[in-house]
């Protein structure tokens, strides 16, 4: 296909999936359930990290948590005392489970008390220039997993790119928080990461329609393949590219384009 052609064609299917009927059926759908902003940071953070697998059961497991937050999750966080995280005892999502959930409570609790946002947890090791969000990633791992005490098993549950990981959910976590257009799906409730800044969401689903395209040539699903989408995805739109992830994702795990 030419490039032309490919964009046409790429912007289209962007258009088709990035609107207010694609919200339901997505994990995003949990945090336009609140209004307050903190809130939305919060429950789209666990949805996010839920997301791998079926997304109905991912979007039904953190509506349980919701609940189990009294669905008011950045009050829960901050406030909340010790006999309350029983509450939170005996939830499991695939491998996540409460003790891993008391831990990411706990990071929540502390950042919370002396920041206003969850931005500040990932733009504290970005450096100025940066193209990307590698040294946010990076910096975020490192100081979500910096408090005295830290289960080893939990710490499959960020990725960073100093493993090599493509870093899928939270490269889509950081979409739905920084990217804003008349869509209404993502939020762009964050400022000082900007749009074109962001890595594309990549996972095998994408990276096959992504090889379809020839946008990517990269054998493995990992960091330097989800730099490389986002680079030439950056011809395409240079402000925005993850806008791209609609398209890419609609087209593999919807559409099941191959």
């Amino acid at each position: 296909m030419k490039k032309k052609s490919l964009i046409n064609f790429l912007n289209q299917k962007v258009e088709q999936y990035n609107q207010p009927d694609f919200i339901k059926g997505d994990p995003i759908s949990i945090p336009h359930r609140f209004s307050l902003k903190q809130d939305k940071e919060i429950s789209g953070f666990f949805a996010s990290i839920f997301a791998w697998g079926n997304r109905r059961i991912i979007i039904n497991k953190t509506t349980e948590l919701m609940k189990r937050m009294d669905n008011a999750p950045h009050q829960f966080i901050t406030q909340h005392q010790e006999r309350d995280r029983e509450k939170l005892l005996g939830f499991v999502h695939r491998t996540f489970n409460d003790t891993d959930l008391l831990y990411f409570v706990e990071f929540l609790q502390q950042h919370y008390l002396r920041y206003d946002s969850l931005e500040d947890a990932f733009t504290r090791s970005m450096k100025k220039g940066d193209t990307n969000v590698e040294n946010a990633l990076r910096g975020f791992y490192n100081y979500f997993f910096s408090l005295e005490y830290v289960p080893q098993r939990t710490t499959k549950h960020i990725a960073t790119p100093a493993r090599k990981s493509s870093c899928k959910r939270i490269n889509m976590y950081l979409r739905w928080m920084v990217r804003k257009d008349n869509g209404g799906v993502d939020f762009g409730i964050w400022q000082q990461i900007k749009p074109h800044q962001l890595i594309c969401p990549i996972d095998l689903h994408v990276a096959r329609v992504a090889k379809r395209f020839q946008l990517l040539d990269r054998p493995q699903t990992d960091w330097l393949a989800a730099v490389e989408l986002t680079d030439y995805l950056k011809k395409l739109d240079p402000e925005d590219p993850a806008k791209y992830d609609f398209a890419l994702f609609g087209l593999g795990v919807v559409e099941k384009f191959s």
